[in-house]
């Protein structure tokens, strides 16, 4: 049995990749039914070699062994009882041969299904728990796994009987159904609470089965903020329908990977499938949700010891004009531009140079938003800095390069007296038009700013000097209406810790959530810059609503813009929206960058223009 600090280090590191079902797979490739499809581990074993393998190539890190309804109790109805241990035996032998020929660390978990409710078993469980155990661990697994629990008493069966084996590791899932609660009723809150009194706490809290991919999600959202526990989340492919007799679950592929994302996003440790998925849904959900868990999760930079003293830094109201009113806690205005798809910047230069003669104090260029690809944004920073002669704020994200161009880049921003640096992890590549596009993702933004306060100090990665040091501005970002607000109010604190110099907020939308944000942050002291975004049509908001990660409209300004019939009444709701944000803001915040929507800089222009604040 593996240590179980192994599966315990794969979720805290990474989003891990659970298998999908069993059951209605075998079904689905002719398995008689009314039998014991556990039982086909002894009498069909290479059909059961094949799920898991088929599992292991499409990317799942976990695969779950086959004896979900093996418990003494359903067994004995198929006069199988005497063949207990050998079935649990030679499902975990099977799981762990199809693991352990992967090319990569692939973990067993062994499965236990809800046991029998009726009163002559409840002396029995706890037994019967045990010897479904020991058999599995002598098979090879790396976990217990209680799947598919109906209620809270199951739970605290199953964890109970657990503390008496203090040394195998155990994970307690649960269905909930499309209303977020047990098929007995009871909510989330009772099926999350601690497991009070008890030393040997599961790894992590499951979700599964009860209900689709939305019901899931729904679920989700309410229990990322009732425990700090991992939660892996493994959805039905939807709600079976009968056709021709049969269940069939008509869920594809494609919309359990979009859920599978939002889940991760939203904060889930692992995800999989239930009942309806294959090595199919596996597979693309494990494509798109890898690369995003490294965008999430990335680890931290490793620096070498300094071989050099650190110099001190350039103070930081004399690395820019942006950073000198920062310091002096002056009012500043930026406008963010995209760069153009192609390299013709002419048209981006003569935009920066209008902003610049209308007195914004800076423009913010992206790098590959959306996962977009773009020309080289520190390029066009050195192009507007020396044609436009508007000072840059360079979005620099850990999507593309390793360590070892991100810092060559560094560099290259310091020779070209690029001095305000907004330090983002990135969009992943599956969320653009690249998909199959490798992301790199060596760190994340907490990292780099770490590397460049250390180019500022004189010394990079290597602890090699640096002569003379850097002298940027290091930014980050923030996203004041994250749906798990403790983990965006951690990553900032860590931000700033490394060495985060200024913030510029997503945009809001919101601003008593920016300013309940603000409440939570206030003593790290450093400016935060509001994001504000016109909306340039009641299209635009659904297009940012729906298809934009990190962006939350109102319900009431979702109305606002409806109700404005005109493409010109819509566009003026957006400006009268973006201005009474800042208004309500104003007090609380260092600047305000503005976007451009579709590069029309005469929207953004009405907005800073037009706010009614002289500042």
């Amino acid at each position: 049995m593996s240590s179980p600090g192994s599966v315990a280090e794969l979720l805290r590191e990474a989003v891990v990749v659970f298998d999908g079902a069993m059951g209605t797979e075998l079904y689905r490739r002719h398995a008689q039914p009314g039998r014991s499809f556990e039982e086909l581990g002894l009498s069909n074993p290479d059909l059961i070699r094949q799920v898991h393998s088929e599992y292991v190539d499409a990317g799942a890190d976990v695969l779950t062994t086959n004896t979900f309804a093996a418990n003494r109790a359903t067994l004995e109805r198929f006069g199988l009882a005497e063949k207990l241990h050998a079935i649990h035996l030679a499902a975990a032998r099977l799981a762990r041969q199809a693991a352990d020929a992967a090319d990569r660390p692939v973990f067993v978990a062994g499965s236990i299904g809800p046991l029998p409710t009726q009163p002559q078993y409840d002396e029995q469980r706890e037994a019967m728990i045990f010897e479904q155990v020991e058999a599995l661990r002598e098979g090879g697994v790396d976990l217990i796994l209680f799947e598919t629990q109906p209620n809270r008493k199951a739970l605290e069966t199953c964890a109970a009987a657990m503390q008496q084996l203090p040394d195998v590791p155990y994970a307690l899932s649960f269905a909930i159904g499309e209303q977020g609660q047990t098929v007995d009723g009871e909510p989330l809150s009772r099926m999350l609470a601690p497991l009070e009194g008890l030393q040997h706490q599961p790894l992590f809290w499951g979700m599964n089965c009860g209900t689709g991919p939305d019901g899931l999600m729904t679920a989700l959202e309410e229990a990322v903020r009732l425990t700090s526990v991992p939660l892996v989340v493994q959805p039905n492919a939807g709600i079976p329908k009968e056709i021709d007799y049969r269940r069939i679950y008509l869920c594809s592929p494609e919309y359990l990977t979009v859920y599978a994302k939002r889940y991760v996003r939203l904060g889930a440790s692992g995800v999989g499938g239930c009942c309806g998925t294959g090595p199919e849904h596996i597979q693309q959900v494990a494509e798109a949700v890898k690369p995003l868990a490294r965008a999430t999760r990335a680890t931290r930079v490793v620096v070498r010891p300094a071989e050099v003293e650190e110099k001190t830094p350039v103070p930081m109201e004399k690395r820019s004009r942006l950073a000198w009113r920062l310091a002096q806690r002056k009012w500043v205005t930026s406008v963010e531009l995209l760069p153009p798809r192609g390299y013709d910047l002419t048209a981006t230069i003569d935009k920066c140079t209008a902003l610049y003669r209308h007195g914004v104090d800076a423009t913010n260029i992206p790098d590959g938003p959306r996962a977009s690809c773009r020309i080289s944004p520190l390029v066009t920073a050195d192009r507007i800095q020396r044609q436009a002669k508007i000072e840059v704020i360079l979005h620099f994200c850990c999507r593309d390069r390793n360590l070892i161009g991100m810092q060559a880049d560094l560099l290259a921003c310091a020779a070209c007296g690029i001095h305000n640096i907004l330090f983002v992890t990135g969009d992943p590549p599956k969320l653009g038009n690249y998909p199959h596009a490798t992301g790199v993702f060596d760190t994340d933004s907490i990292g780099m700013v770490a590397v460049q306060r250390r180019l500022n100090c004189g010394i990079d990665m290597g602890g090699q000097p640096i002569d003379p040091p850097t002298a940027a501005l290091i930014g980050v970002g923030l996203d004041p209406t994250a749906l798990d607000q403790k983990r965006e109010l951690d990553r900032f604190r860590r931000k700033v810790e490394a060495g985060a110099e200024f913030a510029i907020t997503q945009p809001v939308f919101d601003p008593d959530a920016l300013l309940r944000f603000l409440d939570a942050v206030q003593q790290f002291d450093i400016p935060i810059i509001a994001g504000i975004w016109p909306l340039a049509s009641y299209r635009n908001a659904l297009f940012l609503q729906n298809e934009v990660p990190g962006v939350e409209i109102p319900e009431e300004v979702m109305a606002r813009m409806e109700a404005a019939k005109s493409r010109e009444q819509q566009l003026a709701a957006g400006v009268q929206i973006a201005q009474e944000s800042i208004q309500r803001v104003q007090d609380r915040v260092a600047g305000i960058q503005v976007s451009a929507p579709f590069g029309k800089i005469a929207t953004a222009l009405a907005v800073i223009e037009g706010w009614g604040e002289d500042r």
